[in-house]
């Protein structure tokens, strides 16, 4: 996550309770699940019979219909256009993906989500008005790269491309020293925003404080910077 999708998940509003959810693949269903699983009102929507019935079945979702998105009427008659978040994951059919979130655009839906399957699609897809386009693979794909050469890095926020929050095990070799001892800003130019020790976050921590092998700080700065810690 960065600071232009916080933006984004935050104009949200906070009182939508329904989601329509146009393609139901495996990224379709995904979404599916876990919105009807925290208690949402979930459309699923699908041109195949098939998906749309396993996802009744499996009661992903409260309803599903099958419908050709290509087709603004269809749309509109299943009262599409009338949802204030509309989540297009259509991905691997570039076209339907694309003529989808146009027809939603154009007739006035306030959020479309649309996954993206390339560089390319992403693009085309925000060209077609999509107000976030997210890429699953490709961000699949950087997470397990930086899980396998920085495995002790838990979590990353990017502030932008050059700067990040990130969650990290305390390296071995700062152990036993206290956070004074350890001088991040003088030595790699950073700045210690939490720790997480015995089960206990301390925002902005003491300087005092000496740290157990295990424990857990979140760090902002430059990736350059990050990167020359002793992980």
């Amino acid at each position: 996550m960065n600071l232009f999708s916080l933006k984004f998940f935050r104009s949200l509003p906070r009182d939508n309770k329904q989601f329509a959810v146009i393609g139901l693949g495996r990224f379709g269903r995904a979404v599916c699940s876990t919105l009807h699983s925290l208690g949402y009102e979930v459309l699923g929507i699908d041109v195949d019979k098939k998906r749309v019935s396993q996802i009744l079945h499996e009661q992903l979702a409260t309803h599903a219909l099958q419908l050709d998105s290509t087709e603004p009427a269809a749309l509109k008659q299943a009262g599409i256009f009338e949802f204030g978040t509309v989540i297009v994951a259509i991905g691997n059919y570039l076209q339907e993906s694309i003529i989808t979130t146009l027809n939603l655009k154009e007739a006035g839906v306030p959020y479309v989500v649309a996954k993206a399957s390339s560089e390319i699609h992403s693009k085309l897809l925000q060209r077609m008005g999509a107000d976030y386009v997210v890429y699953p693979e490709y961000e699949a794909g950087c997470a397990l790269a930086r899980s396998l050469t920085q495995p002790a890095i838990l979590d990353r926020f990017d502030l932008d491309p050059e700067h990040s929050i990130v969650e990290l095990i305390l390296p071995d070799e700062f152990s036993g020293k206290t956070i004074a001892e350890l001088q991040l800003r003088n030595r790699y130019g950073l700045n210690l925003l939490a720790i997480n020790q015995d089960e206990q976050l301390q925002i902005n921590p003491d300087p005092s404080l000496r740290l157990d092998k295990g424990s857990v700080m979140v760090v902002l700065g430059n990736n350059k910077d990050i990167n020359r810690l002793p992980i």
